[in-house]
């Protein structure tokens, strides 16, 4: 039995707060904010320390800030089931400055007429910003719930051209 890689953390500083990061030889594990909802178990191999996709997403992560990157080119290992997984793939595919509804990221992974299990598994996401589940609205545009808070939301949305900075202003 081969036994489990050890997952490196690290906490970065960020515009929206505190950025904890999880990473392994595998790949990316989290991003997550500090008052995430639905924070990523730990298990005992995980543990603070470097890692060379832990420094990728720092750096990943700041050009994103700074307005230099519109997506990420880090290798992923988030856990998560079938279905989260195939959710999550979806919504790498939501372009930088745009948005989709639950309704419409349902239909972008095969599965129209579940958009409440799509909704879940997006609330799941433990990739938060890298794989982009703050541009999932609800109908109509509503502003719905989100890991980071709602504030942080409009923060990323506005960063990405995706929300009107008079609404942001709220």
């Amino acid at each position: 039995m081969n036994p489990t890689p050890a997952v490196f953390t690290r906490t970065i500083a960020s515009p929206v707060g505190p950025l904890f990061l999880a990473a392994s030889d595998a790949g990316l594990h989290a991003v997550e904010f500090a008052e995430h909802r639905h924070p990523v178990p730990r298990g005992d191999d995980w543990r603070a320390g470097a890692h060379p996709v832990l420094d990728a997403a720092a750096t990943q992560l700041g050009e994103y800030f700074a307005g230099t990157r519109r997506s990420f080119a880090l290798s992923l290992a988030a856990r998560g089931t079938a279905f989260q997984q195939q959710v999550w793939d979806g919504l790498t595919r939501i372009p930088y400055g745009r948005t989709a509804s639950y309704v419409e990221l349902a239909r972008m992974v095969g599965k129209p007429t579940a958009s409440r299990a799509v909704g879940a598994a997006n609330g799941r996401n433990p990739l938060s910003i890298v794989v982009p589940c703050h541009r999932v609205i609800g109908a109509g545009g509503a502003l719905t719930g989100f890991g980071g808070g709602l504030p942080t939301k409009v923060f990323l949305l506005t960063l990405e051209g995706a929300w009107p900075r008079e609404t942001a202003l709220l």
